[in-house]
């Protein structure tokens, strides 16, 4: 069974990451494409991160599950909370009975200093030092920092969001597991959040659980 990870939040809330290695038909024996996917390998991720939600709890509604216009799916009585991510061969999930999710997983990728500062504010160009980095290490923050963008992106779930002034994040030192502290303001509502992460030189895996 190919779980790259997973961890037991709480008892209310769980975690998984899946290394793609089968076809198509693993997948549908236990869960069905609700929207029209045609690239066979996003299909194939499609499916994962949907097989991961009654694997992580049993009981889960796949079938249930309905898409807002801001394209987050949900399930409309919100018996759970949850949230899906993929990216190469892997998908994410997390789920939760009792409060609000997000998770996403990104392949590390030199791709991301192109538009980095789509997503950083200046402050935190400067806070994290990015531009001193070592060409690995800048790589590896800034998929991070894209990483932890897109999990309070999934967690605010409601769309109409800048990245780069709604939702900062303060400057740490990085290991492979850890925290970050971060800052959600959208309108009238703030928020201090915490975000874990694991890291690898080939990976970057951030999620939280607030509400």
């Amino acid at each position: 069974m190919p779980i790259y990870y997973q961890q037991n939040i709480n008892d209310f809330t769980q975690l998984a990451v899946w290394k793609i290695e089968e076809g198509e038909s693993f997948f549908t024996q236990k869960v069905t494409i609700q929207q029209q996917v045609t690239h066979p390998h996003k299909r194939l991720q499609h499916l994962a991160g949907r097989f991961l939600l009654p694997y992580l709890f049993a009981d889960f509604p796949s079938e249930l599950i309905q898409i807002a216009d801001t394209r987050k799916p949900y399930l409309p009585n919100e018996a759970y909370h949850f949230s899906i991510s993929h990216c190469g061969d892997y998908a994410a999930a997390i789920v939760s009975s009792t409060e609000r999710v997000g998770v996403d997983v990104e392949l590390v990728t030199h791709r991301v200093n192109k538009i980095r500062h789509k997503f950083l504010h200046v402050s935190e160009l400067t806070n994290w030092n990015i531009e001193a980095m070592e060409e690995q290490e800048k790589f590896r923050t800034l998929t991070l920092l894209w990483s932890a963008k897109e999990a309070m992106f999934k967690w605010w779930g409601r769309g109409d969001i800048d990245f780069s002034e709604c939702m900062q994040v303060e400057a740490a030192d990085l290991n492979s597991t850890g925290i970050l502290k971060a800052f959600f303001r959208k309108d009238d509502f703030e928020a201090n959040l915490q975000l874990h992460y694991r890291l690898t030189n080939e990976l970057s895996l951030v999620w939280l659980n607030n509400d």
